[in-house]
C-alpha cells in the first residue's frame, strides 16, 4: 500500500508543480515576452528526434513480434515527431512570417498522438484493435505516408489547418477537452497494468500521459513568447525523455529493446489467473487444496510458468485464458488417486504407475461435465503425451498433442523437478533447465523448448520471485545473484 501510494503522489506532484510554476509565471513580472525562433526551432527539433528515435525502436519491435498495441505506440510518437517538425519549421520568423501553422500544427500533433496511445491501451479483443491488427504489416508505412501528405499539403496551403480553427474559441476548449479525457484514460489503464508489474515503461507512458495534458492547457491558454508559454516545450520534451527513459531503464534490466517492450504489453499472469478463475475452477481448487496442498501449489505454479510460455509464442488472448484456468486444474484428476499411491515415498510398482497414468482420463471426465471448453480439456487430457508419441493415455505424437497441451507440459516439467516430493527433493533451476533442453524432441515440442530457453533469459526475475516465494525450492548459485 505504501508503495503505491508513493506512486500516486509522485504522479501527482510530477503534474501540479509544472502546472503550479505556469500558474505562478503568468502572474508575475517574469512573464515576459522572449521572442527566439531559433532557439524555438532547435528546441522543437530536439522534442522531434527523440520522438522519432522512440518511434522507429518500438516500430521494429512491433513488426517482429507482431503485436498490434506496440504498433500503436509507434504510431503515436510517429505522429508526434512528423507534425512537430513541421511546427517547427514553420516557426514564424524563421523560414516563415507568420503564425497560421506553427501554433495548429502543434495542437495537431498533440491531438493524434493521443489517439495512437489511447489505442494502445484498449483491450485487443475489441472489434476496432482486431480490424488493426488485420493491416498490422502495412500500418506504419501507410501511416508515414498519410502524414508525409498532410504536412505536405498543409505547408503549401496554410489556410487547410486554418480552418480547423484549432487555436480558437469554442475548438479549442473542445479538442482540449478531449485530449484531456483520452490521456486520463490511458494514465488509468496503465497504471493499473504497472501497480500489478512494476515495469518501468508502463509507468513512464503513465507519467508521458500526464504531461500531454500539462502541454495542452499551457496551448490554450499560453501567450505566444512569452515565458510561460515555452513551457509547453519543455513538457513535450518531458513526455518524450520519460519514455525513452523508460526503455533504457527496462533496458538495462532486460539486456534487450525487444523483450523490454514485450514485457509492457504482456499481462500479469497472477491477473490473468484471477480475472480467469471461473467457479468450476474455484470449487475445484478448494477440493485439491483440501486434498493435497502440494498439489494445489504445484498447480498455481504451472498456470503460472505455462502463461509466460505462452505469451513468449505469442498466443491469443483465447488461448491465454484456456491456459489459466486448464494450468490450474491440470491434475485434478489426482483427486481419485489414494493418498497411499499419490504420496508414495518410494519407488511405484507397475499397478500403481498405470493408476497414476489415468489421473489425465479421469480429470478430463470430471471437468467435461462441469462444461470446461475444448481448449482447457485438451490440456488436462494431453499434458503428458510427449512429442515422440511415448507418453499417455493416448500417445499423441508431434503435432496431433494439443498446442496448449505442449506449452502447460514444459511448465508441468520444469515445476516438478524444481519442486520436492515424497520421494526426492528439489533439483536447481539449472539442473532442471538441462534436462528440458536434453529432451528437446523427444518429450517437449522443440519450439517450446526453445521459447522457455529465451523467456528463461529474458525474466529472470521472474523466476527468481517464483523460486523465493517457494520454500521448499532450491536456489541455484546462477539464478540467485
Amino acid at each position: 500500500m505504501r508503495k503505491n501510494a508513493g506512486v500516486f503522489a509522485g504522479l501527482l506532484l510530477s503534474m501540479l508543480v509544472p502546472w503550479l510554476g505556469y500558474i505562478w509565471l503568468r502572474s508575475t513580472a517574469l512573464d515576459k515576452l522572449f521572442q527566439a525562433p531559433n532557439e524555438h526551432f532547435y528546441m522543437v527539433s530536439l522534442v522531434s528526434l527523440f520522438a522519432l528515435l522512440l518511434a522507429v525502436a518500438v516500430g521494429i519491435v512491433a513488426i517482429r513480434q507482431r503485436n498490434i498495441k506496440i504498433s500503436f505506440l509507434s504510431l503515436s510518437y510517429v505522429s508526434l515527431a512528423a507534425l512537430f517538425v513541421l511546427h517547427g519549421m514553420s516557426t514564424p520568423g524563421f523560414l516563415l512570417h507568420h503564425s497560421t501553422i506553427a501554433g495548429n500544427a502543434a495542437q495537431l500533433s498533440v491531438l493524434i498522438a493521443v489517439i495512437w496511445l489511447w489505442l494502445s491501451s484498449l483491450s485487443a479483443d475489441l472489434f476496432i484493435i482486431k480490424w488493426f491488427a488485420k493491416w498490422q504489416r502495412w500500418l506504419l508505412p501507410v501511416w508515414v505516408v498519410v502524414l508525409g501528405a498532410i504536412c505536405f499539403a498543409i505547408w503549401n496551403y496554410p489556410d487547410l489547418l486554418h480552418a480547423a480553427h484549432l487555436k480558437e474559441n469554442p475548438i479549442k476548449w473542445v479538442v482540449s477537452a478531449f485530449i484531456v479525457g483520452m490521456n486520463l484514460w490511458t494514465m488509468y489503464r496503465y497504471l493499473q497494468i504497472y501497480l500489478s508489474s512494476r515495469f518501468p515503461l508502463q509507468l513512464a507512458i503513465v507519467y508521458s500521459a500526464g504531461w500531454m495534458i500539462i502541454a495542452q492547457l499551457i496551448i490554450v491558454t499560453g501567450e505566444t513568447w512569452k515565458a510561460s508559454w515555452w513551457l509547453y516545450h519543455f513538457m513535450l520534451l518531458a513526455s518524450v525523455i520519460v519514455m525513452v527513459g523508460g526503455i533504457v531503464r527496462q533496458y538495462m534490466s532486460s539486456k534487450s529493446i525487444t523483450s523490454s517492450v514485450k514485457l509492457l504489453f504482456r499481462a500479469n499472469p497472477r491477473d490473468w489467473i484471477n480475472t480467469h478463475m471461473s467457479p468450476s475452477v474455484k470449487e475445484l481448487i478448494m477440493t485439491t487444496e483440501a486434498k493435497d496442498s502440494y498439489t494445489a501449489g504445484h498447480n498455481y505454479r504451472v498456470a503460472l510458468y505455462a502463461l509466460k510460455l505462452a505469451e513468449e509464442l505469442g498466443l491469443s488472448r483465447i488461448e491465454l485464458r484456456a491456459i489459466a484456468q486448464g494450468g490450474l486444474v491440470h491434475d485434478v484428476g489426482k483427486l481419485r488417486i489414494s493418498d497411499r499411491i499419490l504420496n508414495k515415498p518410494g519407488k511405484l510398482t507397475p499397478e500403481e504407475r498405470l493408476v497414476i497414468e489415468q489421473h489425465p482420463v479421469t480429470g478430463y471426465d470430471l471437468c467435461r461435465r462441469l462444461g470446461f471448453m475444448p481448449e482447457e480439456l485438451g490440456i488436462i487430457r494431453s499434458h503428458h503425451e510427449k512429442w515422440d508419441g511415448s507418453g499417455y493415455p493416448d500417445q499423441l505424437a508431434g503435432d496431433l498433442i494439443p498446442l496448449l497441451a505442449r506449452v502447460t507440459a514444459v511448465a508441468d516439467v520444469y515445476d516438478a523437478l524444481t519442486s520436492s516430493r515424497s520421494y526426492r527433493k528439489a533439483m536447481s533451476h539449472e539442473a532442471a533447465m538441462k534436462i528440458i533442453e536434453a529432451e528437446s524432441g523427444i518429450q517437449f515440442d522443440p519450439k517450446c523448448v526453445q521459447a522457455w530457453v529465451r523467456l528463461v533469459a529474458e525474466q529472470p526475475e521472474f523466476f527468481k520471485e517464483t523460486l523465493r516465494n517457494t520454500p521448499h525450492l532450491k536456489l541455484d548459485r546462477k539464478l540467485a545473484k
